[in-house]
């Protein structure tokens, strides 16, 4: 299948690392800035591989290449949904990297034209496909835990003044938004996921902490109501001195408990039901190896879109997740904003609804 990539930052390499793994052809990648790309090919020992294109401008690179079938998009959020929809408008599958979008109506939009255009869309929330992941997601179709009770979503992590710097998009309600889009929202997407995606009501708190050069939030928290009966809390921050800690989530219910651990939740670290079996005893202290906190995901995602492209069914991962995810984060800026809960579904709402936030704290801490 022929590939394309379009934004070759730091999430980039995994990109890379899934076409390889899955046998794609890498038509081209693009990227604004020529070094980018260079940087990321030769990553891979690509470099030197001119019958790779690289093209600075994506329409130019679609344009030219009509037999592109795949493309991800790997640039600043902000730009996911323009890039999204002219690739759909042009019969291109998509993987966009998280979040989808930045507002409900492009996510909204989104998923009505590649509805429209018969194409494929994924979100790539790649946790999903953790082998802790599977297991726990298993246990719960399965019925395993019984009635859910409560789970949580922890997210501890650290991002110093560089990690802002070299990329100045990041922290802005524009491009980006804060700790709970950017860092967390793979967790929130898992969490969701696990309870029961239809949500009744999210209570937020923001808090602008230590990065007072940012726009948005270093530190989230939320009380989540689901339909189901069940409630589930989110803690998201970028303030763990001094590195990343964990990204754990819990799930407790009425027969079962289980908490996946790790830097990215890989690992299994209880896992306890009350019918138990040879395999739950194996399953206990399940370690999974991967070198960078974005786990191992990509590679199993991009082998799903292309099985769903080719046999013509929904990835595993649609873009209806990207939107369940993207709405989740959006409700908890909604609600910290307006000091009130917020009922769900969200018909309106965008990062850009935001901006200003922190402007009063921020300009009285640094006076």
């Amino acid at each position: 299948m022929k590939y394309a990539l379009i934004g070759c930052g730091r999430i980039a390499i995994n990109h890379i690392k899934a076409v390889i793994n899955n046998q794609l052809e890498l038509v081209a990648v693009c990227d604004v800035l020529p070094s980018k790309m260079e940087e990321l090919l030769s990553k891979q020992g690509l470099a030197e591989n001119k019958d790779i294109l690289r093209y600075t401008d994506y329409r130019q690179m679609i344009e030219e290449h009509p037999e592109i079938q795949l493309i991800s998009i790997a640039t600043e959020s902000g730009s996911h949904a323009e890039i999204a929809l002219y690739c759909i408008d042009q019969g291109i599958n998509l993987i966009i990297e998280k979040p989808m979008a930045m507002s409900i109506a492009d996510a909204d939009e989104i998923i009505r034209r590649a509805e429209a255009n018969h194409v494929k869309v994924s979100a790539c929330h790649q946790n999903r496909f953790n082998i802790a992941v599977q297991k726990l997601r298993k246990a719960i179709e399965s019925g395993r835990f019984g009635k859910l009770s409560h789970g949580s979503i922890h997210v501890r992590w650290n991002r110093n003044k560089d990690y802002y710097t070299q990329a100045p998009w990041r922290g802005t309600w524009a491009q980006d938004g804060g700790a709970l889009m950017n860092q967390c929202i793979h967790g929130i997407d898992l969490l969701r996921w696990m309870m029961g995606s239809e949500v009744v009501s999210v209570y937020g708190q923001t808090k602008q902490q230590f990065h007072h050069y940012l726009e948005a939030e270093d530190v989230g928290m939320a009380v989540i109501n689901f339909a189901n009966g069940a409630v589930a809390t989110i803690e998201g921050t970028t303030n763990v001195y001094p590195q990343n800690l964990e990204e754990t989530l819990y799930i407790f219910g009425q027969w079962g408990t289980v908490k996946l651990g790790g830097k990215s939740t890989n690992n299994i670290d209880v896992w306890d039901f009350a019918d138990e079996t040879d395999e739950d005893r194996s399953n206990k202290g399940l370690e999974e190896a991967a070198s960078n906190v974005y786990g191992n995901g990509h590679t199993s995602l991009f082998a799903d879109v292309v099985e769903a492209i080719e046999k013509y069914r929904q990835p595993y991962v649609d873009a209806k997740a990207g939107r369940d995810a993207l709405e989740m984060v959006l409700a908890i800026y909604k609600s910290a904003a307006e000091g009130q809960a917020v009922k769900l579904p969200l018909k309106e709402c965008s990062t850009l609804d935001f901006v200003g936030r922190f402007d009063h704290e921020r300009n009285k801490k640094m006076s």
